[in-house]
């Protein structure tokens, strides 16, 4: 599976972005999805997983009722609405696949990440 997340620039507090993440691969529509995010200096962290139907989302408490994400697979293609977005947010997200929960390390295939930046 090959991943590539776009969408990201630059927002003001309490703004809107939407993130893609666009996938290859015949296997894609059997594989759950992550979300992550790295701002400098910190550790990867997680912020949403969407199941391989779409059916079951998980949230990390930092995005809850902010961040929705969902699927299409007939589009291969994840998405990531982002509401209210706050100067926390800044950071390169990343979407993932081949792994399950909240752990970057078990996660296998990676997009190459996409900066959001949100000013206060």
């Amino acid at each position: 599976v090959q991943l590539q997340a776009s969408g990201g620039g630059l927002v003001q507090t309490g703004g809107s972005l939407r993130l893609s993440c666009a996938a290859s691969g015949r296997t894609f529509s059997s594989y759950g999805i992550g979300w992550f995010r790295q701002a400098p200096g910190k550790e990867r962290e997680f912020v949403a997983r969407i199941s391989w139907s779409g059916s079951t989302t998980v949230y990390s408490d930092s995005v809850k009722g902010r961040f929705t994400t969902s699927r299409d697979n007939a589009k291969n293609t994840i998405y990531l609405q982002m509401n209210s977005l706050k100067p926390e947010d800044t950071a390169v997200y990343y979407c993932a696949a081949g792994g399950g929960g909240r752990i970057a390390a078990s996660y296998g295939y990676w997009g190459q990440g996409t900066q959001v930046t949100v000013s206060s």
